[in-house]
């Protein structure tokens, strides 16, 4: 049993910021406590430099496990970065305190979304950023009694992307969305330059390799999907699009001319052009003769227009109406546009997508944890497989640096040159071998 009287100040600072689980507080002041006591014995060594020899101690020891480990490496964090570098800001002291203009959440709030619409972001962007933000403002209020009066800073940032980490256990992607959140906020909004973050810890990630489904299983799953569901999965797999890039393409992106189609403002807001495979160019044209007829229909009714980005819809007020702006894959009904309020006939739902591709996987009996995107990294793979040059792949993809493009060649290492098991060497031949094979 650990004694509960282990830096109890710690221990009190890790409760009453929720930074970790509250079974595991006493563990975290263990550690602490350790490394404090291992460091001292230490002569001339930064703090860098005692907890590297810290840590190298600990792996030395074969009753301690690498879980263990990582936890003592977040209690030194959590020690010497957050509760003893920002002890003063913590403890309450209400003679010491400046009186600070009060914080109204609410019109910070609205603030933020008028912030977003200003930079043109997407209706999706600006959903996932103000909540992070209402997330954020409800435990930074929560660590200050319940009610958020003051302006909050960098610590209190730190701190939450801490808590998300050690004691949510987010995946890295949700902490660093987190932290693009906050990042516009206190840049965009706050006017707040937030400094240095280094110091807080950050959810892991090991090496993980995409998955890939092999020809053959792409053709499986191809042959367990129809109509407009199958041409979809087609052009994202035979143009490495990613879902959102597809639902948001326009009439006027697809060149059937140059066997190109143009992708707009995708990731980091950059455009390039892509494949458009010669398989879906008469259903694509088929399906596109409908889609006209239905904007027709929208038109006569008084409706038809689409929703143009920026300000090009002030700037050619007849352009939203105009054929070459509507969606290549527009919804099956209207509906009221959630910022204007102007009734159009927006993009398809993407999750029907996923729906969709999701089904067809386990129709065909695939086991592999496919999706959607699955789609896209079999594009790249199948390119390098076929002997396409990487750097080609690197721009048909949109990846800002070969670095991203380049673990596909991992991918696909794993798939065509995988070396032969010794136990296939060992039963080669082997009466053994069709004894296994019998039974």
């Amino acid at each position: 049993m650990l004694p509960s009287q282990t830096l109890p100040d710690f221990q009190q600072y890790l409760l009453s910021r929720k930074l970790v689980p509250e079974k595991s507080i006493t563990f975290y002041a263990y550690w602490a406590n350790r490394y404090l006591t291992f460091s001292k014995r230490l002569k001339n060594a930064d703090a860098a430099e005692a907890l590297r020899l810290f840590l190298e101690d600990l792996q030395s020891r074969e009753n301690i496990a690498d879980w263990q480990i990582q936890q003592a490496k977040e209690a030194i964090q959590l020690y010497s970065d957050h509760f003893h570098g920002g002890k003063k800001a913590w403890i309450d002291d209400d003679d010491a305190k400046t009186p600070l203009a009060p914080f109204d959440k609410d019109l910070v709030m609205v603030n933020i979304q008028k912030a977003i619409r200003v930079k043109h972001y997407s209706l999706s962007t600006e959903r996932t950023y103000m909540d992070w933000a209402r997330r954020f403002f409800d435990y930074a209020g929560n660590m200050k009694g319940g009610l958020l009066r003051e302006t909050p800073g960098a610590e209190d940032i730190r701190e939450f992307l801490t808590h998300l980490a050690v004691h949510k256990k987010v995946s890295a992607s949700t902490q660093n969305q987190a932290f693009n959140a906050l990042l516009f906020l206190f840049r965009n909004v706050l006017k707040i330059e937030i400094g240095d973050l280094s110091s807080t810890i950050r959810a892991k990630r090991g090496p993980k390799l995409p998955v890939v489904l092999t020809v053959e299983e792409v053709r499986q799953l191809f042959s367990c999907m129809e109509g407009k569901q199958l041409l979809i999965a087609q052009i994202i797999y035979g143009a490495g699009l990613r879902l959102m890039e597809l639902v948001r393409l326009r009439v006027k992106d697809i060149d059937f001319g140059s066997g190109l189609i143009f992708v707009r403002a995708s990731k980091g807001d950059k455009d390039r052009s892509t494949i458009l495979p010669g398989a879906v160019r008469e259903p694509l044209q088929q399906h596109l003769t409908e889609v006209k007829a239905l904007h027709n229909q929208d038109i006569a009714k008084g409706f038809g227009e689409a929703y143009l980005p920026d300000a090009l819809g002030r700037k050619y007020p007849n352009a939203p109406k105009d054929w070459a702006w509507q969606y290549v894959f527009p919804s099956s009904k209207l509906s009221v546009d959630p910022r204007s309020g102007i009734v159009r006939r927006h993009h398809m739902d993407e999750t029907s997508i996923q729906k969709a591709v999701g089904t067809a996987t386990r129709k065909a009996g695939i086991a592999k944890q496919a999706s959607v995107h699955t789609l896209r990294h079999s594009f790249a793979t199948h390119l390098l497989m076929n002997g396409v040059n990487i750097r080609e792949i690197q721009t048909l993809l949109g990846h800002q640096n070969v670095e991203t493009t380049m673990i596909y060649t991992h991918v696909m290492r794993d798939m065509t040159t995988a070396p032969k098991s010794p136990l296939d060497i060992l039963l080669e031949g082997s009466p053994k071998s069709a004894e296994f094979g019998d039974a």
